[in-house]
């Protein structure tokens, strides 16, 4: 990667303590500014759904107030559009947003697989499928920078979870990390080129993501050829010099060059070779650059506008998941009735660092009562802050049902079911939800009353009244106008399109990673290996309540006339780069205009190797008029067909009987065709592990180990207590006791008085789970090492140690 001349002039100017200086941050978002050679610095800010921009001083959990910003649909809700244009696009607007609030890089998208609906910030993540996932990660990474903003492709690699992310240990296979967990940040760096890659906190088999020269340096660099930085998440960073070996540029946030010194020493010691600080460097200021090219062009936006726009995109999102005898969408003239304090305030948008402040928020209610020109009828029904039923709300609810045609029940998990920093304990609604949806379902039951749900949540949730309600609309967290496009689909003025990005089980215990998911506070293990989400329903051919890829329309379409160019082709000419092309024709026979969503799987029928029942491998989405047809085209490389053989480290494609499936949803097969690949004859090697697990069953150690290639690899002990441990293990020593309660007690300050309990446990959570150095990396200089080191001497009652902190002011 050669430098400009602007970063070679750069280089030569600074001294080595500025270079140095460069490789953490000014603060909480900003990258360091050299006065001296007339360096500005370039601001960050949380995405992806829209700008958290804080004015004053910063926070990684969405704590404090930021600037009002357009909140469009969060990415839970933006993948059920399937619309690479439609997110391409939303990052075009979300970078003017940028470019008139001064910021340069834009923290997202996240593009890590929903390993469980458990995950509780699963509704700021794609999909349970890479490829889905990786294509709409890289139409978003596309729009922003189209702008001239950077965008920070995370979290970076296999976080798949909440419960103890700061310090967890990922333990996954290669086969599978490579397939399943790495392919999405493949793809969206491969077509999109990120400015930056954020590396995760928790470790990968047994090495921090921050320090981990494969992931970062011969993968993600040399591998995939990345030209940006990486970039850690706010406070990831574990050991500063490894860090640099491993490819890693910048820390986040800035102490005030508290690793800065443990940098200089190892240089000044010859442990870390200066050339590795221009590198890091040059590709800092590669991306300071790029401010220059941009710093003199104003730009504003239209917040009405781009209101709207949120509008539009939330309305391809939203997917309907039953629709009985055509009970949507709904007549003119309806009596309807309104249920749910969801449908006046609703739940737009998940809590934590990427919670935004919108300008404007729609809520169903009004919107349906300006649309119908009614004031219509409403009761809450229920406490959203609680899970107790309330019986003067259920008997006020029932009351207005009785006298309604329709009742539109608005339910959904309230901010302290899901949020960043904690996971899902189960995938139910609150009881008191429950209850009084099923005593209005007895109600309409016979009596020719419709009863519809709207739901707001952000990832899959049990539904044990699906069979009595007659049509549900899954709303997601859609943003702030949402609530318009939930009144248009239900009044029919919007067709919707949305399909399902996940699979809904039926129940928790059916999901694959139920026996394993969330693991121990240090490990997590991957047992269920390739079979995530449809690759393991389809698979083991279990029921779900709705599966991947579903989602309904107020119209129909027919597909014919499947095409495909070659049905024998050899392995090698695939990996070769040939494409192999193929086409179908799409129509809408019915009455109204709409949009479908076509989607490819490929099966292989007599597969040597374990591989899933099918796999997403392309996607189209078209619109249509009634009685129009289009031919849809796509095309499938060698990737479409190949598996990762880790013991090679090689992608290869196994010869074999494949299919072509082209489907509604991965349970709606309408067209396939049957593809004969030729190549050498690759060893069948069906592991133990899959036939357990597609059987229903726990896999064992011994299977797990069969998956891993090698002995279970051991926790770190919990003793000693060291910079890894975190507050709530420490808390075991009066000394930690102490700091746990002062960390929980200042960060808490500024939110006395609040009833937000999703705020408190998220405070609580990250508090109680955070390693000792976050002490320091978060601290904005306040705490250092050497008092980091004094207070672990005394909880690991180590006079001398203390006392060598104390006499020669030792780092830690």
């Amino acid at each position: 990667m050669s430098n400009s001349k602007f970063v070679t002039d750069m280089l030569e100017k600074m001294t080595l303590d500025e270079k140095i200086s460069m490789l953490s941050g000014e603060g909480f978002w900003y990258t360091q500014s050299i006065p001296r050679v007339n360096l500005e610095s370039i601001m960050m800010t949380d995405g992806p759904h829209g700008l958290r921009k804080q004015n004053d001083a910063g926070d990684h959990l969405g704590l404090k107030e930021s600037v009002p910003a357009t909140c469009f649909p969060t990415a839970s809700a933006l993948a059920s559009s399937w619309d690479v244009e439609l997110i391409e696009n939303m990052g075009k607007d979300l970078g003017n947003e940028a470019r008139s609030e001064g910021v340069s890089i834009i923290l997202g998208p996240g593009v890590n697989i929903k390993r469980s609906p458990l995950c509780g910030r699963n509704f700021e993540y794609y999909s349970e499928d890479p490829f889905l996932a990786g294509k709409l990660g890289a139409a978003f990474v596309n729009g922003v920078q189209s702008r001239g903003i950077g965008t920070s492709l995370k979290h970076f690699a296999a976080n798949n979870q909440e419960y103890h992310r700061l310090v967890n240990d990922s333990i996954v296979d290669q086969r599978t990390l490579r397939e399943i967990y790495l392919t999405a940040f493949e793809i969206a760096v491969k077509e999109a080129q990120p400015w930056t890659v954020m590396c995760s906190y928790n470790k990968i088999n047994g090495t921090h993501a921050s320090d981990n020269k494969w992931l970062l340096n011969d993968l993600l660099k040399k591998e995939w050829g990345h030209q940006g930085i990486v970039v850690t998440d706010w406070g990831a960073m574990n050991n500063r010099p490894k860090s640099l070996e491993a490819g890693l540029e910048l820390e986040m946030p800035g102490n005030k060059g508290q690793n800065d010194k443990i940098v200089a020493d190892a240089i000044k010691k010859k442990k870390l070779d200066p050339k590795l600080i221009d590198d890091a460097v040059g590709r800092i200021l590669t991306i300071v650059e790029r401010k220059e090219l941009f710093k003199n062009r104003r730009y504003s936006y239209s917040r009405k506008e781009h209101h709207n726009i949120a509008s539009e995109i939330a309305c391809e999102s939203l997917v309907l998941l039953k629709n009985n005898n055509n009970a949507l969408p709904l007549p003119d003239g309806e009596n309807f009735a309104i249920i749910g304090e969801f449908a006046t305030k609703p739940r737009y948008q998940g809590t934590g660092s990427s919670q935004i402040i919108p300008t404007k928020l729609d809520n169903a209610y009004t919107q349906l009562c300006n649309y119908t020109g009614q004031i219509l009828p409403y009761a809450t029904g229920f406490d959203t802050h609680t899970e107790t039923p309330s019986e003067q709300l259920e008997e006020q609810a029932l009351e207005i049902c009785k006298g309604a045609s329709t009742i539109i029940f608005f339910a959904g998990l309230p901010h302290i079911k899901e949020s960043e920093g904690f996971d899902r304990a189960d995938m139910t609604l609150p009881a008191n939800q429950n209850q009084l949806l099923a005593k209005i379902a007895k109600l309409v039951a016979n009596s020719g009353k419709k009863l519809i749900v709207v739901l707001s949540n952000g990832s899959p949730i049990e539904m044990p009244w699906v069979d009595n309600v007659d049509a549900i609309l899954e709303a997601y967290l859609s943003g702030q106008a949402g609530g318009d496009a939930v009144a248009k689909i239900l009044l029919g003025k919007v067709n919707p399109s949305g399909k399902l990005a996940e699979t809904f089980p039926l129940k928790l215990e059916d999901n694959p990673s139920f026996h394993y998911f969330p693991g121990t506070p240090a490990q997590v293990q991957y047992r269920e290996g390739i079979f995530v989400g449809y690759r393991y329903y389809d698979s083991a051919d279990k029921e779900v309540l709705f599966p991947f890829g579903h989602g309904l329309s107020y119209t129909q379409f027919d597909y014919s006339e499947l095409q495909v160019e070659e049905q024998q082709l050899e392995a090698q000419e695939l990996l070769d780069g040939k494409k192999l092309n193929f086409s179908c024709k799409i129509t809408n026979s019915g009455d109204v205009e709409g949009a479908e969503i076509v989607q490819v799987y490929i099966s292989h029928k007599d597969s040597p190797i374990d591989k899933p029942e099918q796999e997403l491998k392309g996607f189209r989405k078209i619109r249509l008029l009634p009685g129009e047809s289009k031919t849809v085209e796509f095309e499938l490389d060698s990737r479409s067909f190949a598996h990762f053989d880790a013991d090679s480290e090689e992608w290869k494609i196994a010869s074999g009987n494949y299919e072509i499936r082209v489907a509604a949803s991965s349970r709606d097969i309408r067209l396939s065709q049957e593809l004969k690949i030729i190549g050498p004859q690759i060893e069948g090697n069906k592991l133990d592990y899959a036939k357990t697990l597609l059987s229903g069953n726990k896999v064992s150690d011994s299977e797990f180990e069969q998956l891993l290639g090698h002995a279970l690899p051991q926790p770190e002990p919990a003793r000693p207590f060291t910079l890894n441990s975190t507050l709530g293990e420490l808390s075991k020593r009066w000394i930690g006791k102490i700091l746990l309660k002062f960390v929980i007690k200042e960060t808490s300050k500024e939110f006395a008085g609040s009833d937000d309990e999703a705020l408190k446990e998220m405070i609580n959570r990250s508090a109680v789970e955070m390693p000792v150095r976050g002490l320091v990396l978060m601290s904005g200089g306040m705490v250092s090492f050497r008092t980091v080191g004094i207070i672990l001497a005394v909880a690991n009652r180590q006079p001398l140690r203390l006392l060598k902190f104390l006499l020669k002011k030792s780092s830690y």
